[in-house]
């Protein structure tokens, strides 16, 4: 019996169907429908709530509005310095507007007779290169007098776009540096704002972690009023049972989850969409195993699959981090709700009380600072801490299993 699975739990793969988020395409449409661009986008969320995915559905809805649509991911690589900045967006550009002409000239051919040739310039890599390398200035100033090129020379084309997103994703990888005096991250924010002041329609549309906001108002104060902030969480229940349900129907195929099985993939994935992606990717496998095989005890093997989660999601991430950092994450898991915000008082106090070695308040803000780094921890701006990670503290408890007997209640097994 050969069923395809139409579930998909890739990084940034699209699901076969993208339940909710119904609203924040409503947001996004508002910011291309600005007269000005006063306002940029800001895509945030835990890692598994479906940043890379919802940007990939915006540019459909851009390029129907009638913008053009530009980007690629941010690696810690391109944003190093301004100059692999600049190449970067030059580069970007370049591939949505390489096709638009912006000047004929006809250049006569040598020798005798009236022939000539047609000779056009487009806007392409070499030619922003050009403007950008004719500039004097800093960095900023040339990126700025080539992305003005740019927009003049769409302006004056036959059909002109309405504008152009700029739209980047793992932008939390942008980061400013004092200590080599290279500020990439505060030279994108100072170029498009600058270009927007002017008239030119670039929106800037970026998606990160939730380090990534704070990040941006530390480079220019400015960027609390230069960004509409959506913060991604968790589906709705309806939008949960959707993701789960519709898939196999608009796929035809004759496996369905049973009602008990639908709750547990709504428990356990805890309406995160790779978590749903994941979970149901898997139980499918089962099912149709289970199926083949002529078994009579279908079910959703919860245990298997969260191990296989485990190991394929979480595990990597805590294999990053030392011994002391786990103790401390651990502190952190046995909070009543380790899932939401805490602070270092909370785990000062909590770990007097759990078979670990103590933590002070300046001992612990240094931890949770190294934490950050390494992406498993964010600060928000009032100095309360999350985990960065969904479901984190319920894999570290389960790394302690003489602490929780009971790891899953009877519905699940």
């Amino acid at each position: 019996m050969g069923f395809r699975n139409p579930f998909r739990p890739g990084a940034g793969h699209t699901p076969p169907y993208l339940a909710g988020r119904k609203e924040e395409r409503r947001e996004f449409l508002k910011l291309l429908n600005q007269d000005i661009v006063l306002s940029n986008l800001v895509l945030t969320g835990l890692r598994g709530a479906g940043k890379t995915v919802l940007l990939d559905t915006f540019k459909p809805l851009a390029v129907r509005e009638g913008w053009l649509w530009v980007g690629a991911d941010l690696s810690e690589s391109t944003t190093v310095d301004e100059e692999r900045l600049a190449t970067r967006i030059l580069t970007d550009v370049a591939l949505a507007t390489s096709h638009f002409v912006y000047d004929r000239q006809e250049v006569p051919r040598a020798g005798f007779g009236r022939q000539a040739d047609m000779f056009e310039a487009t806007l392409n890599y070499s030619t922003l290169r050009a403007v950008y390398d004719q500039t004097m200035g800093l960095v900023a100033d040339r990126l700025k007098a080539a992305l003005t090129f740019v927009w003049r020379a769409l302006r004056a084309s036959p059909k002109p776009p309405r504008g152009i997103v700029f739209a980047y994703d793992e932008a939390q990888n942008m980061a400013d540096h004092a200590g080599k005096d290279e500020y990439p991250l505060s030279v994108m924010l100072d170029v498009f704002q600058s270009i927007q002041r002017q008239g030119a329609p670039f929106l800037l549309a970026l998606t990160g972690l939730p380090t990534l906001f704070p990040k941006l108002v530390e480079a220019r104060t400015y960027s609390e009023r230069m960004f509409r902030v959506l913060f991604l969480n968790r589906l709705d229940r309806p939008d949960v049972r959707e993701a789960i349900v519709k898939p196999i129907q608009e796929d035809g195929c004759p496996i369905t989850f049973t009602e008990q099985s639908i709750r547990q993939i709504e428990k356990h994935s805890a309406g995160y969409p790779y978590f749903i992606q994941f979970i149901c990717h898997e139980a499918f496998d089962v099912f149709v195993s289970q199926i083949t095989t002529g078994s009579s005890n279908l079910g959703v093997p919860i245990e298997e699959i969260t191990a296989k989660l485990d190991s394929d999601f979480f595990a990597g991430r805590w294999s990053r981090a030392t011994d002391r950092q786990r103790d401390l994450l651990y502190v952190v898991s046995r909070l009543d709700d380790p899932e939401s915000e805490f602070s270092v008082q909370e785990i000062v106090e909590l770990s007097g009380k759990l078979p670990v070695k103590g933590f002070s308040a300046s001992h612990a803000s240094q931890m949770l600072a190294a934490l950050i780094d390494s992406g498993i921890v964010f600060r928000n701006r009032h100095g309360r801490y999350s985990f960065a990670v969904p479901l984190l503290g319920d894999f570290i408890r389960r790394q302690y299993p003489a602490d929780q007997p009971e790891l899953f209640d009877e519905e699940s097994r």
